[in-house]
């Protein structure tokens, strides 16, 4: 990890580029300078000015003093390279580049950014860029960018760290963050990372114990098994990492490339690994700051069900079908609670969740406190919503000093969210204020406050245990292993394969249908034969020996007549199995992201639903079972309309063999089981096929 501090903190700032005229880069640094309270020395670099605005100008970087910490470079793109070479001579330790036309600007750009990269790292600098806005530390008073930048007093408020790419979007949610009473510690743009990256400004601020959470905006890690790590350490050490990462659709993919010149990755790769580390993945803007304010205001978020309390019987049922939609529990109110809720309440009001107050807080504004309690002291409740509606300041008048004192009294242990239902209803500001200086997040809609709550909550319902299973390492020679012999290496590590074996010729084929019976399969055997069946490579449903000596001959004819360059090794023999449900399995050890195991449903529909989903290659048993069980069709594994309950035991042992294979093997790239075919419950799995590619 590079020295940010000389970046970060710096003591003495150069303005490259500065300039006189306002809104010009360098002049816009000077006055965020100059309106934060600068301290440490600042240096003027303009060979056509002898000072600005009474400040002495450099006519070149060579008269700057030995050691200055950090340069601001607000120059055009083509004189970068040759700055950035007299920065290094003259000792400076960091270096922020504003200009673009680096490595998204094609091969030229690319090649002046890597060498941008190797300066850098010769001579130990930080660089923040190229294509950047810059980065400001607000604990510190150091506004290194052309945005103009309110000065941030930090005293009381819940502080958050902003790390994007993007540095137009830092901006953006710093913008929402400030104007939900927030503080910011640092905010950082990276750019295009020439010589540092997110993963540095991250292991900074996990550093930071005035950093809380992480807010950030990444279209592509360029180091994820870093990154990984770090975000395994936030988690351990009660820190929350909100991410909002473009890139589910190919257009956003291509958008990326071309934007911070990031190769895309798989998105979806990226959202299994990331929230197995911790990390809570956001789809929008606003879910972004809406997370982050939840996580940093309001008390953890723990495992456990939300209780919601209103003013209206509608807004009740549309708060029901919202919950189902995003999997948000409403557990109902009963015992103990139900009892003390009906004590509480006039009669004609029900006991529900959610329940509705009716107006009636407006002529007894203590029913919020006496509902509150009896909900904070049920342990199946772990957040509490307020669902109101505030109309108008004479109506706020009336209802938020009571939840405010009722909150501030009962001093809750668990989460207490205040979600106004008519957006855009004149609250004074007084009220909202209130609610967050004792912990309680407002927001101006309940859909927001109950996926932001669902987000966080799907969090803390994650099980970040590993499997206890030690891995296993396989002998491979590079390349394509086909069927057979990736049968044989997987099988003696619990991987359920049919009865079977590998036949040279016709007669041993003869001698392992004797062994299993007829009828069998047999299937062509070669590396260069990756897809079987499209060269008539298939055959099926053998019936006796001379059934299978006139399928061996047709076997090697249809493959001879498809590609006579093939030589096969031979042909795999198998027992004819019953028929079952078809699941594909698979796993990868991405060169980036690391083993991961992709599981669904197959058969006709498999391209069509595209049913799958990710899975870590170390989850636990019941882990896996719970992601199986999570797929679109996943009410078929229990039983569905008189079908049996399958074999989900089976196929969670399969994959968790998968995943030690993947674990102690680095060396595969890939490994295919398609089809899988699951039983019912007790009769188990058996993997049809199997394909290996290592490196």
């Amino acid at each position: 990890m590079p020295d940010l501090s000389r970046l970060l903190s710096p003591r003495s700032v150069v303005i490259v580029g500065a300039s006189p005229t306002p809104g010009a880069l360098g002049n816009s640094v000077l006055r965020n300078l100059e309106r934060h309270g600068y301290a440490g020395d600042i240096h003027l670099i303009n060979p056509k000015r002898d000072n600005i605005d009474g400040r002495p100008c450099l006519k070149s970087i060579n008269e700057l003093p030995h050691g200055v910490d950090a340069a601001v470079l607000a120059i055009p793109g083509p004189a970068v390279l040759g700055a950035v070479q007299a920065l290094v001579a003259r000792g400076v330790g960091a270096a922020i580049i504003f200009s673009a036309g680096f490595a998204e600007g094609g091969e030229e750009g690319l090649a002046a950014q890597a060498e941008v990269a190797r300066i850098a790292a010769e001579h130990g600098m930080v660089v923040e860029g190229p294509n950047c806005l810059g980065m400001v530390n607000y604990a510190a008073g150091v506004p290194l960018t052309f945005v103009e930048t309110p000065v941030l007093d930090l005293t009381g408020k819940p502080a958050v760290g902003i790390v994007s790419q993007s540095g137009a979007m830092a901006v953006v949610l710093g913008t929402t963050l400030m104007a939900k009473g927030l503080g910011i510690t640092v905010s950082v743009s990276t750019g295009n990372e020439a010589a540092s990256g997110v993963e540095d400004y991250v292991e900074h601020l996990l550093n930071d114990p005035a950093t809380p959470a992480i807010a950030m905006i990444v279209e592509q890690f360029r180091k994820p098994a870093r990154f990984l790590t770090l975000a395994e350490k936030a988690r351990a050490a009660g820190k929350h990492i909100v991410l909002l990462h473009p890139g589910t659709s190919s257009a956003a993919r291509e958008s990326a490339a071309t934007h911070t010149g990031a190769m895309a990755g798989d998105w979806q790769l990226m959202k299994a690994k990331v929230e197995r580390a911790g990390v809570v993945l956001v789809d929008s803007l606003e879910a972004l700051g809406d997370v982050v304010e939840l996580a940093v205001r309001a008390k953890p978020v723990r495992r456990g069900g939300t209780a919601v309390l209103t003013e209206s019987g509608a807004f009740k049922a549309l708060t029901l079908d919202l919950a189902e939609s995003i999997g948000l529990d409403l557990p109902a109110m009963d015992g103990a609670t139900a009892e003390a809720m009906r004590a509480s309440i006039p009669d004609f009001i029900p006991v529900s969740n959610p329940m509705d107050l009716t107006a009636q807080a407006l002529v007894d504004p203590d029913l919020y406190r006496r509902t509150l309690i009896p909900l904070l002291e049920d342990d199946n409740f772990a957040a509490l919503v307020f669902g109101i509606i505030q109309t108008d300041p004479a109506t706020c008048a009336r209802k938020f000093p009571a939840i405010i004192d009722a909150v501030t009294a009962l001093n809750p242990h668990k989460p207490v969210i205040f979600a106004g239902i008519d957006d855009g209803a004149e609250v004074p500001a007084e009220y909202i204020d209130g609610l967050r200086a004792i912990g309680v997040p407002y927001f101006p809609s309940p859909d927001r406050a109950f996926r932001a709550l669902r987000h966080l909550g799907k969090r803390a319902e994650r099980d970040f245990a590993t499997a206890d299973a030690a891995p296993v390492a396989l002998d491979l020679p590079s390349g394509v292993i086909p069927e057979y012999r990736a049968k044989q290496l997987l099988g003696p590590v619990g991987i359920p394969f049919p009865a079977g074996g590998f036949a040279a010729n016709a007669e041993e084929a003869k001698a392992i249908a004797a062994r299993v019976g007829y009828p069998v399969a047999i299937k062509a055997q070669s590396a260069d034969l990756s897809h079987k069946s499209d060269a008539g490579g298939v055959i099926l449903n053998i019936a006796d020996d001379a059934a299978l000596e006139a399928a061996w001959e047709r076997l090697y004819g249809n493959v001879a007549a498809y590609d006579s360059a093939i030589a096969l090794d031979g042909a795999q023999v198998e027992a004819m199995g019953k028929r079952g449900v078809e699941l594909i399995i698979g796993a990868r050890n991405d060169p980036e992201w690391g083993p991961v195991i992709l599981a669904g449903f197959g058969g006709v529909t498999a391209e069509l639903l595209h049913d799958v989903r990710l899975l870590p290659h170390d989850l636990p048993h019941d882990a896996i079972v719970a992601d199986l069980r999570a797929l679109k069709q996943g009410a078929l594994l229990d039983g569905y309309r008189g079908s049996p309950a399958l074999d989900v035991d089976a196929v969670a042992r399969l994959i968790a063999g998968l995943g030690r294979v993947l674990a102690g093997t680095p060396s595969i790239r890939e490994i295919d089981l398609n089809p899988v075919v699951v039983y019912p419950k007790g009769e188990g799995v058996v993997a049809l096929d199997a394909l290996i590619l290592a490196d």
